[in-house]
């Protein structure tokens, strides 16, 4: 048990087992037809959330290390990227192959008669690059064009939220219908990239920091007993 707490932290832990929880769920209610009346839309919906979820905490990772200064978060980053990675395609498999079966002919129309697909589509295609330099070797090849590359994420994430709330029945302008989870995704994303924007990234570090040295100061310091 030390050897493996030696190996794995706490955060890194939850990472892995947040990840694969829901896939697990997900297959436990659909081998136990517990998985609602329309067993296939629940797994294309609940894959896709997932997915967006995870990339929101992968985004989340940096102004949280800016905030918090918890080095950690910077190396749980890409693992949360390639999760969400992988219930995309996990969620485009099953909209090409257990909700269309492949008709190539039929999903082609659909894509085009549904906004919100094309949407979704415009993501995927984007993740795939990112996915595929995530690691470190494509980082040395690609040099400063690597940073370049990933900072699409700040493309993609709006663009997945707005997927979201189109496929969603309701309306975000006329605050009708199932807005409540694509209006708190929208938000989140909002106010992340508002805190990677360099100005107000130094001022919530300059915020932290004071905050820290006023707590250091109102801590009473131990004098050693004679």
């Amino acid at each position: 048990m030390k050897k493996f707490s030696s190996h794995y932290t706490p955060l890194q832990i939850a990472v892995h087992v947040y990840a694969w929880s829901a896939l697990v769920l997900l297959l436990f209610q659909f081998f136990t037809n517990d998985l609602t009346a329309n067993p296939i839309q629940a797994l294309e919906q609940r894959t896709g959330r997932h997915a967006i979820t995870l990339l929101v905490l992968s985004l989340a990772c940096t102004p949280l290390h800016t905030l918090f200064h918890w080095a950690e978060l910077l190396k749980r980053r890409r693992t949360l990227g390639l999760y969400a990675f992988m219930y995309a395609v996990i969620h485009v498999l099953i909209f090409l192959h257990l909700d269309y079966g492949l008709a190539w002919s039929l999903i082609a129309q659909t894509v085009f008669e549904k906004p919100f697909i094309i949407m979704g589509v415009i993501s995927f295609l984007l993740l795939i690059p990112l996915a595929w330099t995530s690691f470190d070797i494509w980082k040395k090849r690609l040099g400063r064009g690597w940073k370049r590359l990933h900072q699409m994420v700040y493309l993609i994430a709006p663009l997945v939220v707005l997927h979201y709330a189109w496929s969603k029945k309701g309306s975000l302008f006329a605050l009708q219908g199932e807005i409540v989870r694509p209006l708190v995704y929208g938000l989140i994303v909002l106010l992340l990239l508002v805190l990677r924007v360099p100005p107000v990234r130094r001022t919530a570090a300059s915020l932290r920091d004071r905050i820290l040295a006023r707590l250091r100061k109102r801590t009473p310091r131990l004098t050693p007993s004679l």
